[in-house]
């Protein structure tokens, strides 16, 4: 199977491109740099209304769209919100017609759990099915673009299979979880004690494992799923499997819910309260039940995993 992954540079794109490869997969990576390896193998281009994708698409079975625009710091709302519809939007559905228009069998497209939305009551986990559009901008654009994929869909016969992540997790991860694993190894006291909410969230190989999966299984087409480790924690619970990981103390303070989203508000943090402090649950029935697919790593050993990257690199500092 020969298959055109964008954003083969990225966290997920770039160990999608070193699995499928690994299992035989003929793979074409595209990114805005191309890398010095494997040159052949690659096309560098952005990803918007107006990039041409013809050639590239020649003999291609499968486009896992992996590229998106994320948000940038130090931009105003209306540039944010042009460029999210721009990328994540227009360039997504500029790519698939040209897929179509080639004979491409299927595109597997990576959303987000935010079409859904930012957090869950608690024991009403979301499903696939949307109750309201999004109002965030960057979910707002996932939203856009999964209609307008089946719009194309319909329209063309190409098999559409959309995927919904919650926070990826694993080797090399960045950002929030990044600095997550940064406080524990700190071994400083943390005021989250009393959080007991719960999140779900994937591991990178459990990601890409339900990727693969969508890649060839006839049972994908036409269908959106979620994606966990099938396995909810709270905040609290999460800064304890990665201290245990890590070997360090667990220092939590009981500090009530009411006060840290106080004190994350008067900060200017309003958003990382929240984060902390709800619950995010995904329920995956119907992926497991759709695809005959389970996670394949526990969320105990990707922790592990993952912390153990974490101490590698910085070592190596």
């Amino acid at each position: 199977m020969k298959v055109l992954v964008t954003g083969a540079t990225g966290f997920v794109g770039r160990r999608f491109y070193q699995l499928a490869t690994e299992l035989g997969f003929q793979l074409l990576g595209q990114s805005r740099v191309r890398p010095s390896r494997d040159a052949e193998r690659w096309i560098e281009t952005c990803i918007d209304s107006n990039t041409k994708w013809s050639k590239t698409l020649h003999k291609v079975d499968c486009v896992v769209h992996c590229a998106a625009r994320v948000h940038q710091m130090n931009e105003s709302v209306d540039d944010a919100n042009a460029l999210y519809q721009e990328v994540n939007v227009l360039g997504t559905l500029n790519l698939a017609r040209q897929a179509a228009d080639a004979g491409v069998k299927r595109f597997v497209f990576l959303s987000s759990i935010k079409v859904n939305g930012e957090s869950t009551s608690p024991n009403n986990p979301f499903k696939p099915e949307v109750g309201a559009r999004p109002s965030d901008p960057y979910g707002a654009s996932k939203w856009d673009a999964e209609q307008g994929l089946l719009d194309i869909a319909k329209e063309t016969g190409l098999e559409v299979v959309i995927i919904r992540p919650p926070l990826v997790y694993g080797p090399g991860v960045k950002a929030n979880f990044h600095s997550l694993l940064k406080w524990v190894d700190k071994a400083a006291p943390l005021p989250l004690g009393a959080i007991n909410n719960q999140r779900s969230m994937v591991f990178l190989d459990n990601l890409i494992s339900l990727m693969l999966e969508c890649c060839e299984n006839p049972n994908a087409a036409g269908q959106t799923f979620l994606v966990s480790d099938d396995h909810d924690i709270s905040t609290s619970g999460l800064l304890k499997e990665v201290a245990t990981a890590m070997k360090r103390p667990y220092r939590m303070l009981p500090i009530p819910e009411s006060w840290l989203k106080l004190a994350a508000s008067l900060l200017g943090k309003k958003h990382v309260g929240e984060r902390l402090c709800s619950s995010l649950q995904l329920d995956i029935t119907h992926t497991k039940q759709q695809l005959g697919w389970v996670p394949p790593v526990s969320f105990s050993e990707g922790i592990k995993e993952t912390v153990d990257d974490y101490l590698k690199q910085k070592g190596k500092e």
